[in-house]
């Protein structure tokens, strides 16, 4: 995430480096990338995603969030209500940690991963604040920004209260790792709404990207939400098919050191099930956990001083970068045969690595540009988005 940089900092350990943050400005994501074709397959019912549950009652939709954050102590329940329809629905309080009404016209997101989601269902013009603007690398949501249309309210930890106040929000859709954050409860105290968003919690890709219709009821935008959602996961799909038919199994090594400790994606992590999908033998795929393993440089020489390609070497942006920060990198295969590939030379305008902001909402990309690195014949005329061979 790159939405603020305490938390932000936090959680790029934890999602291990990048999979393990001004540059010349770049096509969009949207210009760049093909827009996944319309499937005639359409579902409500939620297929990858484990936490959260849309229900219908009558005029109501329930949103129930099971886990905003890790090892969270209790689930959240928001009831959203026509607009049209408020005045005869009279719901107790008390039983749900928010009501909104919809289709929600003026909305305060708290993570880059918000972004691609409002855009992708239209939503983007009801965005009119954001904690620390400049972490947003969409062109589309930059240029609102420019007009003024968005407001930079500080940092999630340390939102400017009176500013958003003064924004009039009808929402916040909120970011957070923990349960110890004061200003959603401040916010709350001014009668705006807080709804948690947990899909930096899922366990597999198409978990994460099935995100995007838990935000479509806010704006009644469900069936927009299932169309992109259901060509997003046909395209991952076809890629995993596709990877199944390479004649190799390539080797991998993931993640990078921080001071002394290595830290890498643990077996039954997102991480590893790209490597999976994209048909690689990842070192560590049967270690367990869903979150990094945090290893001595001493065990990962051992075990992959050989191994073919490195995937996701932290934030590092070329080699000499690597060398400078520690000897102990040339000491691999990947390096030395110049096998390394990374998402951090993908940029957005004001510096952001789009990776964080997009790549949850477009896991088909991801796993594309793996691929790509570990079977390029597979794909002979792809040309990676994220993942690029390291300068």
């Amino acid at each position: 995430m790159q939405q603020f940089k305490s938390i932000y900092y936090l959680f790029f350990l934890f999602c291990v480096f990048i999979f393990s943050c001004k540059t010349e400005k770049k096509e969009t994501p949207q210009n760049k990338l093909p827009t996944p074709a319309v499937t005639e397959k359409t579902t409500n019912a939620i297929s990858h995603a484990k936490g959260f549950t849309i229900k219908k009652q009558g005029n109501i939709t329930l949103i129930k969030v099971f886990s905003p954050w890790p090892d969270a102590d209790k689930d959240f329940t928001y009831a959203l209500i026509p607009r049209e329809k408020a005045a005869s629905i009279v719901l107790d309080r008390d039983a749900y940690d928010a009501i909104v009404l919809t289709p929600v016209e003026r909305i305060v997101v708290t993570s880059t991963t918000h972004i691609p989601m409002l855009e992708m269902l239209g939503a983007e013009k009801t965005l009119v604040g954001f904690p620390d603007t400049s972490y947003i690398s969409s062109e589309k949501t930059r240029a609102l920004i420019d007009a003024g249309s968005v407001k930079d309210i500080g940092q999630n930890d340390q939102i400017n209260i009176e500013l958003l106040i003064d924004l009039q929000p009808e929402l916040v859709i909120g970011f957070s790792i923990n349960n110890t954050n004061p200003t959603y409860k401040t916010i709350q105290k001014a009668n705006i709404p807080v709804v948690y968003n947990g899909d930096w919690t899922e366990k597999t890709p198409l978990g994460r990207a099935e995100w995007i219709r838990f935000f479509a009821p806010f704006f009644q935008k469900e069936a927009k939400a299932i169309e992109v959602f259901n060509a997003i996961e046909e395209n991952y799909n076809e890629a995993k098919e596709l990877a199944q038919k390479a004649t190799t199994k390539p080797t991998i090594l993931s993640g990078a050191m921080y001071k002394d400790i290595w830290y890498l994606p643990a077996g039954e992590s997102f991480q590893a099930q790209f490597l999976k999908d994209a048909n690689a033998d990842y070192i560590w795929s049967t270690s367990e956990g869903t979150g990094s393993l945090s290893l001595s440089l001493e065990s990962v020489l051992d075990k992959a001083s050989e191994a073919e390609i490195w995937i996701g070497p932290n934030h590092y942006k070329s080699y000499k970068e690597m060398g400078e920060a520690s000897k102990h990198y040339a000491q691999f295969a990947p390096f030395k045969n110049k096998k390394i590939f990374s998402a951090a030379n993908t940029l957005g305008e004001t510096g952001g690595t789009i990776y964080y902001e997009l790549a949850p909402t477009r896991p088909d990309i991801v796993l594309k540009d793996i691929i790509k690195a570990i079977h390029p014949e597979v794909l002979p005329n792809y040309e990676p988005y994220f993942f690029k061979p390291l300068k």
